[in-house]
């Protein structure tokens, strides 16, 4: 736990408690809120906090007179820990990198808006590469205050959640993950370098913060010979 960091401490004890829980480490009862204040050092308004958001996720189960229990979400709305394209990169084994297509305000087309709740918008498009191989387009949406501040940044160098969160000090709260299949539009199959009839892989992705406020919107398209998602499970109890 990193007391002295810009992200709350029941956030940073969330991610940790969903980490325990996709490594394995925490199965069916997990420890008693006065276990995970010995063990992270925090109070237990802080333990109550964390628990709290993972139970509205339905990561964790609370059961009364017996404890808080490991829970299971439907698999297309939990894919465990939230985590950047960079981050999953590294986890299959490959290096990570991005290349710069366009980065800019723009006048937010009315699905956009509705989403936003804001009439202009910062957009952000890359490929994203995999050991210098094209696997996916991103394209990003963000609130005008934090594309100025983005501006600033090389968008080719960065892993934008890091900056996001420990730079520019926006901590993220939760996010809601929708992924299904189709046809990629005809406008980017050269950046991707197939043909129109490979099937790829679609994921729209919502970013809120603390305050419940839109911190990024995503759509993304990647190849699904490259690029897979990985689901963690584990068991209901009761």
């Amino acid at each position: 736990m990193e007391k002295d960091s810009y992200i709350p401490l029941h956030v940073q004890l969330k991610e940790n408690i969903e980490q325990q829980i996709l490594d394995g480490n925490y199965e069916g009862r997990i420890p008693s809120e006065r276990e995970l204040m010995k063990q992270y050092d925090v109070s237990r308004s802080t333990v109550r906090e964390a628990i709290n958001a993972l139970v509205r996720e339905g990561v964790l189960v609370k059961k009364h007179g017996k404890g808080t229990y490991v829970s299971i979400k439907p698999l297309d709305s939990w894919l465990g820990q939230l985590s950047s394209t960079t981050e999953v990169i590294h986890h299959l084994g490959m290096e990570p990198g991005a290349k710069l297509i366009e980065f800019k305000k723009i006048k937010a087309v009315d699905h956009i808006k509705e989403i936003m709740g804001d009439n202009e918008v910062y957009y952000l498009k890359r490929i994203r590469l995999a050991n210098n191989i094209p696997i996916g387009i991103e394209q990003q949406y963000y609130p005008t205050y934090i594309g100025e501040q983005l501006s600033t940044y090389d968008l080719n160098e960065i892993t934008l959640y890091d900056v996001i969160q420990n730079e520019l000090g926006i901590p993220f709260s939760e996010a809601n993950q929708k992924i299904n299949c189709g046809p990629i539009p005809k406008k980017d199959l050269e950046y991707l370098q197939v043909d129109e009839t490979v099937c790829i892989l679609k994921a729209e992705r919502i970013i809120k913060g603390q305050d419940q406020s839109i911190i990024e919107y995503e759509e993304a398209y990647y190849r699904s010979d490259l690029y897979y998602f990985e689901i963690s499970q584990s068991r209901k109890f009761g």
